[in-house]
């Protein structure tokens, strides 16, 4: 064995270019893939230790007012004897400009066997921490992963006082592992030194359900209304998975382009191997090894390449998380054990089954039949047809999930919708090269009358095999960047258009509690005003939805946790607030809306099949109340069910503390001045009044920052598509040029033969790129109707961008072009005497 190892491999010292191309593509494939599963799995562990800060797992308690709560509201709760705990939350910032959310505790009645309720995982066996934690100089608990942030060394940080950005000094730190990115937490004394918040405390928090009903003037928000960032973002790193797989495919494309190529290059040493007593099954085990060995080398590789790009992609994907879903994630990548064992398995079980149809076709030849090249084809177009009937199956597969998800709930099936795309995707690409092979058939036929035509496409049916595999791998990677751009087209389109309607005031103020009437009452007196637009929100719990119309079907008891929304309906606002569906028109919605009735967000009504007409039974704070909906508005971005209503009705039905403000201005109004006299009129900080225009800016920002990642792994796959079809073209030009050696001397001019070269592919591409726009427009309308609707519960009108289907054309053959340049290039570099000798030999 070792023996007929060696000699295959022999093979790869004088062909080393196959080599690299083997590599190259286990290496990209690897590293597309692995470096998406490292965010992954960084982000999740964030996750994990963001749960530790109990804001997930504890209930709350926060004023109905909206103004804070004290040291002697606390006291007075836990002398009544509710087994309450302090909370203080804040921000500062590190030197490199961190921002640091900063937690106070009381370890000694924090509910719970967290790391901070002990303070420290091992107290009970050194009580000395627990006295430190609680005692000063106190302690600084953060994880390793923050110490950039202050340029210290891990050897170096236990007992460190690093200073904040404004110079002030932290008390010592100590590392906990378990704790979130960005994130201190201290004994609640220290952090009301550090915020200088005086008496005042964030929250209270008890142990889940210890607390009955709240306590008089105080909201209790209870522990399951309090969604997990897992939860909250487990459709976007399943997007990401889905991206990543579909780089592993393509890249997957090239290996078995090289490993045909390796083989049928390897047909005469197969067989003197054969004839020399290796058996058949010695030989494809021999094959495997080396496919194992090779892999080995591309996995370990790709990994690397992986961490390499998870690293520069880890800020976007931290900004987009913590924008979208107020998810930290920590720029340190934090990988389990199983994740390398993980990449290395993926890889090598994805170059198995890439080559498993080349090994089978070796297997099955006679020791005759492995030294024919003609053999070698024929057992090619057996294998056409077998694909065909594949892409058929796959077509079939995709069919029954579709009539699957169309019975499904809308909301549900973002598996089967990953499914769907991905059966087509494999059934088109399936398709491909029989397709491909037909229509050349039928082009050769219609070529009769001219000769050097006829004579071209004959060569593609030839070279065929060896294409087939890149040309896939560009119909996938086209398809797909398609579709991927045409659904972030339509979002961002959607998205600017939405802000639009929903931004209408000019200036917007979130003024503190206490302030909110005072304000309210200033700025009606003042002439610029034309109009003032108060919001409002709470938290409710949804018991029950009542049939509207349709009197046969029975109530639906639930339990969910839904958000309260109250807006100001004036004039400014409900001409260009969008609504989905409305029970009687729009006017009628805004009537009913003001008198009393709820709007709810789409995400609500299609997780829970609500359809205006409908009434919700919601738990208030005097018992329970009746809302009729009367209508379905858009809420991109919201992960949330969220009940909307007018601020009167929330107020007085709810309870909601005053939020923020709207400010319409008059006509030729200043702006800015306006900003300056609130701000020395009621003492209000500077950033407390934001423009329209920089809010919309600000959300621009987070969108574009959103799609990075996207735009990034679209890109490396198309490139990766690329790679693969100037490899093919590279193995084979050496044949290429033996087998134009003839034209030349029968008077076909080198420019001539340059130009057929190019003609073949592109028009080989051209026909790959007019195969991909449909592909591309299904995969669109599956990830704006399916996919984001099972993952986010809101739909996405579907947009189609004729720039972006020419693109995807112009892509194509630009592609293709260019990886035939360097071929056609040495063409026209090789002197004719050195065509007619490639042809003697």
């Amino acid at each position: 064995m070792a023996v007929v190892l060696a000699t295959l491999l022999s093979h790869y010292r004088r062909h080393p270019g196959q080599l690299v191309m083997l590599l190259l593509g286990l290496w990209v494939a690897s590293a597309l893939w692995s470096g998406v599963q490292a965010i992954n799995a960084s982000a999740r562990d964030s996750y994990a230790r963001a749960e530790a800060l109990f804001s997930t797992g504890l209930d709350r308690l926060e004023r109905r007012d909206g103004e804070a709560l004290t040291r002697e509201d606390y006291l007075a709760l836990r002398l009544a004897g509710l087994p309450v705990s302090p909370l203080l939350e804040g921000t500062l910032a590190a030197p490199d400009g961190t921002r640091l959310t900063v937690i106070g505790i009381d370890p000694l009645t924090l509910p719970g066997d967290s790391e901070f309720a002990t303070a420290g995982s091992h107290s009970t066996s050194h009580p000395g921490e627990l006295t430190g934690f609680l005692s000063p100089p106190w302690q600084t608990r953060l994880a390793p992963d923050l110490l950039v942030a202050f340029g210290l060394a891990r050897a170096d940080a236990e007992g460190a006082t690093p200073r904040l950005a404004d110079g002030r000094p932290l008390p010592p730190l100590t590392l906990a592992l378990s704790l979130p990115p960005d994130t201190l937490v201290m004994d609640i004394a220290a952090a009301a030194a550090l915020l200088e918040s005086g008496a005042r405390i964030t929250r209270l928090v008890a142990a889940p359900g210890a607390l009955g009903e709240a306590p008089p003037g105080l909201a209790l928000t209870r522990a399951d209304v309090l969604v997990s960032p897992g939860q909250l973002t487990e459709s976007f790193h399943l997007n990401l998975t889905a991206l990543a797989l579909l780089a592993l495919v393509v890249g997957l494309f090239i290996v078995q382009a090289a490993l045909g190529l390796a083989l049928e290059q390897r047909l005469g040493m197969l067989r003197t191997l054969r004839a020399l007593g290796v058996s058949g099954r010695a030989l494809v085990a021999a094959l495997a090894l080396e496919l194992v060995l090779l892999g080995l080398i591309g996995a370990l590789a790709g990994i690397a390449g992986g961490v390499w790009l998870a690293r520069a992609l880890l800020p976007d994907v931290a900004a987009t998380l913590g924008s979208l879903y107020g998810a930290g994630v920590g720029a340190e990548l934090r990988l389990p054990w199983h994740y390398w064992v993980g990449g290395v398995a993926v890889t090598l079980g994805g170059l198995l089954l890439a080559g498993s149809g080349v090994l089978w076709r070796a297997a099955r030849l006679s020791v005759l039949g492995l030294g024919q090249a003609q053999a070698w084809r024929s057992g090619f177009r057996r294998q056409l047809a077998l694909m065909a009937a594949a892409g058929a199956v796959a077509a079939l597969v995709g069919l029954a999930l579709a009539a699957w998800l169309w019975r499904l709930t809308p909301g549900e099936g973002l598996v089967a919708g990953f499914g769907l795309v991905g059966a087509l995707l494999l059934a088109c690409a399936l398709w491909l090269p029989p397709l491909l092979g037909a229509a050349l058939a039928g082009l050769t036929h219609l070529a009769r009358r001219r000769p050097l035509a006829q004579w071209a496409l004959a060569d593609l049916q030839l070279q065929l095999p060896r294409l087939s595999l890149a040309m896939m791998a560009l119909l996938v990677a086209l398809s797909a960047n398609l579709g991927v751009s045409s659904m972030v087209g339509g979002f961002r389109l959607t998205f600017l258009e939405w802000l639009d309607q929903r931004l209408v005031a000019d200036l917007y103020l979130r003024p503190p509690a206490e302030q909110f009437a005072a304000i309210d009452a200033w700025l009606a007196e003042r002439p610029e005003v034309a109009e003032r637009l108060a919001t409002r929100r709470s938290e409710s719990r949804l018991l029950a939805i009542e049939p509207g119309n349709e009197a046969s079907r029975p109530a639906r008891e639930r339990d969910l946790p839904v958000g309260l929304y109250a807006i100001t309906p004036g004039e400014t606002l409900t001409p260009s607030w969008p609504l989905v569906a409305t029970q009687d028109g729009r006017e009628a919605a805004w009537g009913a809306f003001r008198d009393g009735a709820a709007f709810v967000n789409e995400q609500l009504a299609v997780a829970e099949g609500i359809a205006p007409g409908d009434r919700l039974r919601l738990e208030a704070p005097g018992g329970e109340t009746r809302l009729e909906v009367a209508a379905i508005y858009p809420d991109y971005g919201n992960p949330r069910g969220e009940v909307l209503l007018a601020v009167p009705h929330l107020a007085e039905r709810f309870g909601a503390p005053p939020g923020s403000l709207g400010i319409v201005l008059g006509d030729g109004a200043d702006g800015a001045a306006l900003a300056e006299a609130l701000a020395g009129e009621f003492g209000l900080g500077r950033d407390s009044v934001q423009d329209q225009r920089e809010v919309k800016r600000i959300a621009t920002g987070i969108f574009e920052r959103t799609f990075t990642i996207t735009r990034a792994l679209n890109a490396l796959t198309l490139g990766v598509a690329a790679l693969a079809l100037l490899a093919s073209l590279l193995a084979q030009a050496a044949e290429r040029r033996r087998r134009l050696a003839p034209l030349w001397a029968l008077g076909v001019p080198r420019a001539e033969l340059a130009r057929v070269q190019l003609a073949q592919l592109g028009g080989a591409a051209l026909t790959t790129g007019l195969m991909a726009i449909p592909l591309g427009i299904a995969i669109a309308w599956g990830l704006v109707a399916v996919i984001n609707v099972a993952a986010f519960g809101w739909r996405l009108p579907l947009h189609l961008f004729p720039g972006e289907i020419l693109l995807t054309l112009a892509t194509a053959v630009g592609v293709a072009l260019a990886a035939a340049a360097l071929p056609v290039l040495r063409l026209w570099r090789t002197p004719p005497r050195d065509l007619l000798a490639e042809e003697a030999a």
